[in-house]
């Protein structure tokens, strides 16, 4: 199964002539809410189905998936080429990449908890404290930091992160934030 790629600068024509194509921002409504590119939709990687896609479509053309970087979109075309979609297209490198192209953007702006964020902040967590307990309680703690470095091996090899899987899930990033104003700028 071949999953077609665009680039920013291939995508900014599409949104500058008016032809409203149908991009779907994948990420958590936190981070759709800080940033998004202009004219973008969110529905959560957790909540992508054909059903859920189809009724999103603004007219006949490709959906463009989008994501932090590329990562989250490329697993909703998949789930999308498999219940059958054909006309998918990853944005590559997703928003970061379209903020660093100067693509029209909206959100408030603001600083956001990601989900990558949280992650490394929950491994890092995770490492540390392992390594901490097997130096001042007892050496058998180190399988705490080994079985954070085997999901982070796990995740790499594989491009699965089952705790990522788990904290798309947490209340705190399926709740819809009110985006605010638009934003002017393109840091983040």
């Amino acid at each position: 199964m071949s999953i077609s790629r665009i680039q920013p600068r291939e995508l900014a024509p599409l949104l500058a002539n008016g032809s409203r194509p149908t991009l779907v921002d994948v990420r958590t409504p936190q981070e759709f809410a800080a940033r998004h590119v202009q004219g973008a939709v969110n529905l959560p990687l957790d909540q992508v189905a054909v059903p859920a896609v189809a009724a999103l479509r603004q007219g006949p053309g490709p959906v463009y998936l989008l994501c932090a970087a590329g990562t989250r979109a490329l697993a909703a075309a998949e789930r999308l080429a498999a219940g059958g979609m054909t006309e998918v297209v990853v944005v590559d490198g997703g928003t970061t990449a379209c903020v660093a192209a100067a693509l029209p953007l909206a959100g408030s702006g603001g600083k956001v908890f990601t989900l990558e964020r949280q992650l490394r902040t929950i491994i890092g967590t995770g490492v540390l404290a392992g390594a901490l307990l097997a130096w001042q309680v007892h050496p058998g703690w180190i399988g705490l930091s080994a079985f954070f470095g085997g999901g982070l091996l796990f995740a790499g090899l594989t491009d699965i992160c089952p705790l990522a899987i788990l904290l798309a899930a947490m209340p705190w990033n399926r709740t819809p934030v009110k985006a605010g104003p638009v934003a002017k700028s393109c840091c983040g």
